[in-house]
C-alpha cells in the first residue's frame, strides 16, 4: 500500500515538472506558453485559460479569444508585462502574439531554465523519499518491522527514486532537443 502511494506522489512529481517544460517556448507557437500567466479579473489573479480561449491558428501564431470583450486590456497587459517577451496585438476582439523564431542565445537560455526546472522536479522526488525512508526507519524504532525489513525498503525506495529522477532526466533530453531544433 504505501509503495503505491510513494509510487503516485513520485509520479506527480514527474508530471508536474513535464507540465512546466511545457511552459518554455520552442520554436513554434504554442498556447501552453501562456499556462503561467494570470490576469487581475474583478479584483483576483484568474489563469488566462478560464478567461480565453487559447488556438494556434497558424506555426507563428497564439490567438487569445475572451469571453468576455472587457477583460480584452487587462489580458494584453498581463501578457505584455510578463517574463515571455510577447507584444500582443489587439483588434478589439481577438489579441493576437507573434510567436518569433528563437535566437540561439535565447534557446540556451531556455535549455538552463529547463534544467532549473528538472532540478526542482528532482528536489521534489528527493524529499518524498526522505519522508518515505524516515517512516521506514520509524517502524523499525518502533520494532514493527526488523532491521533487514527495514533495509530493504530503503533499497526499494531509493530504486524508486533513481527510476523516476531518470523519467524526469529524460523529459528534459526531449525538451531540450526540442528547443535547439531550429
Amino acid at each position: 500500500m504505501a509503495n503505491q502511494e510513494l509510487q503516485s506522489n513520485m509520479r506527480k512529481s514527474v508530471e508536474a515538472a513535464q507540465r512546466t517544460f511545457n511552459t518554455i517556448r520552442t520554436g513554434r507557437a504554442n498556447p501552453s506558453l501562456l499556462d503561467r500567466i494570470s490576469v487581475e479579473y474583478y479584483g483576483a489573479e484568474t489563469p488566462l485559460k478560464s478567461l480565453a480561449t487559447l488556438s494556434t491558428p497558424d506555426s507563428q501564431t497564439i490567438a487569445i479569444q475572451p469571453f468576455d470583450l472587457g477583460s480584452l486590456p487587462l489580458i494584453e497587459k498581463a501578457i505584455a508585462t510578463s517574463d515571455l517577451g510577447f507584444t500582443p496585438n489587439n483588434d478589439g476582439k481577438i489579441i493576437r502574439i507573434n510567436v518569433p523564431p528563437l535566437t540561439e542565445e535565447r534557446r540556451k537560455d531556455f535549455c538552463k531554465l529547463a534544467s532549473k526546472y528538472a532540478e526542482e522536479g528532482k528536489v521534489a522526488l528527493r524529499n518524498i523519499r526522505r519522508d518515505a525512508i524516515d517512516k521506514v526507519k520509524k517502524l523499525e524504532k518502533e520494532g514493527e518491522i526488523s532491521e533487514d525489513q527495514s533495509r530493504d525498503e530503503q533499497d526499494d525506495i531509493q530504486k524508486l527514486t533513481d527510476k523516476f529522477i531518470k523519467d524526469i532526466e529524460k523529459h528534459l533530453s526531449e525538451k531540450e532537443a526540442d528547443i535547439l531544433k531550429v
